[in-house]
């Protein structure tokens, strides 16, 4: 674990160090296989139980693009998006996740999924003709935290749909940003997660080391998934990046129009962590789904870690508005191959939600003063 002492505080108040100290009592063995090169996250397959309600949701209030669609199925893209899909919703009677699926930088990466996960011992399944309308050869496990992992290089291409201004709504969703897992031991989990070949980019910890969530990247920007404290394995949410915070707003704004404002489950705000602007939006089924504008480059190799402290009011919304209670409690279930739902194991390590909501009387605005906003006392 990195030691304050070995961190740099900086004037807005986080602290930095090199790759994190996260150390776990309880790790998932190092293959001898080499994990397969893993690009950026893809696409999510969520199981939802009223087709008709989530198109509704994400393609004419969201504005996602259709590209193929039965009775039964929903494949739908980004405005930036040239593979086939970025979200699958397929119907059903559980609400969950079937798959986060990630590219593989070739087609002889998929041999390395299959050597790494069988050695860790998971169940590893292969489908040359993958497992969803256009994608190819892939490879789904579920892995050693218990979340349903997919791998693909091959996808059918589609038209980019960047230059047809003509279509493009206030709100427009440009690629699919990350994902946001919850586990019961974060710890263990990042230590899974870069022998896979993820960088932490940041983190959040308290003086005794506790690790409460953890941000996650392989593409050049803040992360591809975050690791979240809590009890599972479950989803928190997918999401999607707009160019602008004005598109963010316009979304809030229609939402009203439409009066669906009870979509809206958190923000619009700015994170300390990750700097972004954000909204995070509840679709007919419960699934959360964020959208998210303007975090920072992290592609050079001595990129620093930021870690926050769990009690600083202002490392989940910069402008230290509180966090709804379900932000911390409610999320999705995961399935394993076979379309059951995972079962959810509880987090035993602190909660966050637990010592930073309520008259705790340890969160700050300002590290010198033990007290934060009177908003924060719920």
């Amino acid at each position: 674990m990195t030691k304050r002492t070995d961190m740099t505080r900086t004037s807005a108040g986080y602290f930095v160090s090199q790759e994190t100290g996260i150390s776990t009592d309880n790790p998932v063995a190092t293959p001898q296989a080499s994990p397969p090169d893993i690009l950026r996250c893809a696409y999510m397959e969520l199981v939802v139980t009223d087709l008709a309600a989530s198109r509704e949701f994400y393609v004419d209030v969201l504005g996602l693009y259709v590209t193929e669609e039965d009775e039964n199925t929903l494949y739908l893209r980004s405005t930036e998006e040239f593979i086939h899909h970025n979200l699958v919703l397929r119907k059903g009677e559980v609400a969950a996740v079937a798959a986060f699926s990630y590219r593989v930088r070739s087609p002889e990466e998929l041999d390395r999924a299959v050597a790494f996960y069988t050695e860790l011992g998971c169940d590893v399944r292969r489908n040359p003709d993958g497992f969803v309308k256009g994608v190819g050869d892939s490879v789904r496990v579920v892995d050693p935290l218990g979340f349903p992992y997919e791998f693909f290089y091959q996808s059918d291409h589609v038209e980019r749909m960047s230059w047809r201004y003509d279509l493009h709504i206030p709100g427009e969703l440009v690629r699919l940003d990350h994902f946001n897992q919850v586990t019961p031991d974060v710890p263990r989990a990042v230590k899974y997660m870069q022998d896979l070949g993820f960088r932490v980019t940041e983190d959040i910890q308290d003086e005794e080391g506790t690790v409460y969530a953890a941000w996650m990247r392989r593409k050049a920007t803040v992360h591809d998934t975050a690791m979240t404290g809590g009890d599972g394995p479950r989803m928190h949410h997918v999401c999607f990046a707009t160019h602008e915070k004005h598109n963010i707003l316009s979304i809030c704004d229609k939402l009203g129009a439409l009066r669906r404002s009870d979509s809206i489950e958190r923000g619009p705000g700015r994170h300390g962590v990750s700097n972004a602007f954000y909204l995070y939006l509840r679709d007919p089924d419960g699934h959360r789904v964020e959208v998210y504008t303007q975090d920072y480059y992290t592609g050079d190799p001595d990129n620093p870690v930021i870690t926050w402290d769990v009690h600083d009011n202002q490392r989940r919304d910069w402008w230290g508005n509180p966090v709804v209670p379900s932000w911390y409690t409610d999320a999705s279930l995961v399935l394993d191959l076979d379309g059951n739902p995972q079962p959810v194991h509880a987090r035993t390590d602190d909660s966050e939600m637990a010592v930073t909501i309520g008259a705790d009387g340890f969160s700050y605005t300002r590290a010198d003063e033990n007290e934060g906003k009177l908003g924060n006392q719920l």
